[in-house]
């Protein structure tokens, strides 16, 4: 009975830190998209929205290096392989820093224009969605620190260390979105400045880990260099995969709904998918307590442990997501509100679609789980056939609606995620899959 108070603590001690280090990159957005929403305006919003393919692109960085990374150092862990930890540890480090300060450069001081172009075909928008863009492009590599140093000091040991660093980095973005915006009249670029003056705070306070643990030190030498990064890259691809994916989604969604619904429908879609940030907070810190906890189950070979790990996560993800549905479809025109709107057809049109993503989501994070689950037991084919197909399934089937019944354009993720389930189901049987921890 006492082990297993002690490994709920665990699991929650994870669970709780990873939802928080979640907030670090979702909640920066829902904040800005409140408070611009109503100091700035409703196109405000939607350049945000417009601008979520960065954010999104960033999260893939980081989910190829750093989330792939912590899997391995999770097993090495588990393996009490501390001199293999370090090495992953220092290797994922170099990459994260190298790859995002590149795309700082080109992209943010030398191309934001162009990135702006691209993301933004409304003329009257586009001047404010350089503005956040240019900014948020510029702070990249502070973006990708964040959350992979929260990853890897959650792995090492130290959740209750990543929950403060992310409510400290967090309480920051918010009163300093206000500074800038309303006193300091920065406008948008405000917004975007705030988030990543925040991440950096949350950097600072994540680098104290290494005054009291001594696991996971920076370690020099280019031996092994090639394989490490093959390995790092390997495992968290099927998860970047998904990542770009969910990019490509945003970019042909973004564009799609712009040219049928105009500027009503883009920003009845950002409101959205700040709706897709909530259900993101559950399930960005499932997902990486069942990689951390989960790889070091796997790493000391204990299927029983892997398998709790795993039921417990499953209930998590399950309960939040049926409060957060009902929570939505209470109130629906109250979240409108929250993001400026204040026409009668905008905030109707908004509750209606509201409630029909709160339910598309719930397939969604179901399939995303069992993505990492897949991934975790080995089945790498599995994991990348739905790391593809979980956003790729969306695109076509939103423009065939948008051209055949826009009036049920809303409904156009349900019926992909419909779909995508049953071809994961066919593919399962197809390959015979069985689930079995795999040899290390």
């Amino acid at each position: 009975m006492k082990d297993k108070d002690n490994f709920n603590k665990l699991f929650y001690g994870y669970l709780w830190a990873f939802i928080l280090v979640a907030l670090s990159g979702c909640l920066g957005n829902v904040v800005d998209g409140i408070i611009v929403g109503n100091l700035v305006s409703a196109d405000g919003v939607s350049a945000i929205n417009l601008s979520k393919p960065i954010v999104q692109f960033i999260f893939t960085l980081h989910l190829l290096i750093n989330a792939g990374a912590g899997m391995l150092v999770g097993y090495a862990l588990g393996r009490k392989d501390e001199r293999e930890a370090s090495v992953l540890f220092t290797r994922a480090l170099g990459l994260s820093v190298g790859i995002s300060l590149l795309l700082a450069i080109v992209a943010g001081v030398m191309l934001p224009g162009s990135v702006a172009a691209m993301l933004c075909s409304n003329e009257l928008i586009r001047p404010l969605a350089l503005d956040y863009m240019r900014v948020l492009l510029i702070g990249a590599p502070f973006y990708v620190l964040m959350w992979g140093f929260s990853t890897m000091v959650g792995v090492d040991g130290s959740p209750r260390l990543v929950s403060v660093a992310v409510i400290v980095d967090n309480v920051v973005n918010l009163c300093l979105d206000i500074v800038f915006i309303k006193f300091f009249g920065w406008g948008i670029t405000g917004s975007s400045a705030a988030t990543v003056v925040g991440h950096m705070v949350g950097i600072a306070i994540l680098l104290t880990h290494w005054r009291t643990h001594r696991r996971l030190l920076p370690v020099g030498g280019f031996t092994g260099l090639w394989q490490s990064v093959r390995r790092i890259v390997g495992q968290g691809a099927p998860l970047a995969l998904a990542s770009i994916c969910l990019t490509l989604l945003l970019l042909s969604a973004n564009t799609i709904i712009l040219s049928s619904a105009g500027r009503t429908g883009i920003f009845v879609f950002a409101v959205c998918m700040n709706l897709l940030q909530v259900y993101n907070l559950f399930l960005s810190g499932t997902c990486q307590t069942l990689q951390s906890l989960g790889a070091i189950q796997i790493g000391k070979n204990d299927h029983e442990g892997f398998r709790t790990v795993m039921h417990k996560a499953l209930r998590f993800i399950t309960v939040s997501m049926v409060v957060t549905c009902l929570f939505v479809w209470i109130d629906p025109a109250a979240i409108a509100r929250l993001f400026g709107a204040t026409e009668a057809d905008v905030i109707a049109e908004c509750s209606h679609a509201l409630r029909v993503f709160a339910t598309s989501f719930i397939p969604f994070c179901y399939i995303y789980v069992l993505m990492i689950i897949y991934k975790l037991y080995g089945q790498h084919r599995m994991a990348l056939f739905i790391s593809l197909a979980l956003s790729l399934t969306v695109i076509p089937v939103l423009w065939i609606v948008s051209r055949v019944a826009p009036s049920a354009l809303w409904y156009s993720y349900i019926i992909a995620y419909a779909i995508e389930a049953a071809m994961i189901f066919v593919m399962h049987k197809a390959l015979h899959v069985k689930f079995s921890i795999p040899e290390r």
